[in-house]
């Protein structure tokens, strides 16, 4: 979503992005491997474009999975990222264009730093949860691709090593605990370096 998309636009985009929340992000894994299986809607489309001769293989590979987990967690990045965008000061954009500066140079000297908070949080929001969603990787990957809750699940369910299950779920909430911690601690300096200029 662009934050200089005129304002009628934007709470329809935004409205758009937020309308699958409202359903369990369990159902809407299914409906995603629907939509990717072998006679799925994609390889139906792609065979009727006349793309490809024979259905492709998406399910059950690495591919799936990441197409899954960006699928469930996008929303969680563009919000924050929106919200930075929209707080931008315009006048600085037009300032720096003004003076010469190129696109790539306003959005690597202004824009990034700009909304380099928006930017963490983005990120947080979106790793923290990534982590604790073994049934992403089950449902699309066939159990086959491994993330760190399938780890912690099999140790408590399958293997029964409850030792280790707890030492990694220990782990995995101290390196959550750590990224708050960084994010708190960058937003902070981010905050003052703002303020100094």
């Amino acid at each position: 979503i662009n934050a200089r998309l005129p304002q009628k636009v934007r709470p329809l985009l935004l409205f758009l992005l937020i309308v699958p929340f409202w359903t369990n992000s369990l159902i809407r894994i299914y409906g995603l491997k629907i939509f990717l299986s072998t006679k799925g809607y994609l390889n139906e489309f792609l065979l009727w474009l006349g793309v490809i001769e024979t259905p492709i293989r998406i399910m059950f590979t690495p591919g799936a999975v990441i197409i899954g987990l960006v699928y469930i967690l996008l929303p969680f990045m563009v919000m924050p990222l929106y919200s930075s965008i929209e707080k931008l000061d315009k006048p600085l954009l037009e300032a720096a264009k003004d003076l010469g500066a190129s696109k790539l140079q306003t959005f690597v000297r202004i824009i990034i730093p700009l909304t380099m908070p928006g930017i963490i949080a983005g990120c947080l929001l979106v790793m923290l949860p990534a982590m604790g969603l073994f049934y992403v990787s089950d449902l699309m990957g066939g159990a086959k691709n491994l993330l760190i809750g399938n780890v912690i699940k099999s140790q408590f369910l399958n293997i029964r090593d409850w030792p280790f299950g707890s030492a990694t779920s220990i782990t995995l909430t101290v390196v959550m605990g750590l990224m708050l911690l960084v994010y708190w601690r960058a937003s902070r300096l981010l905050n003052k370096k703002v303020e100094l200029e």
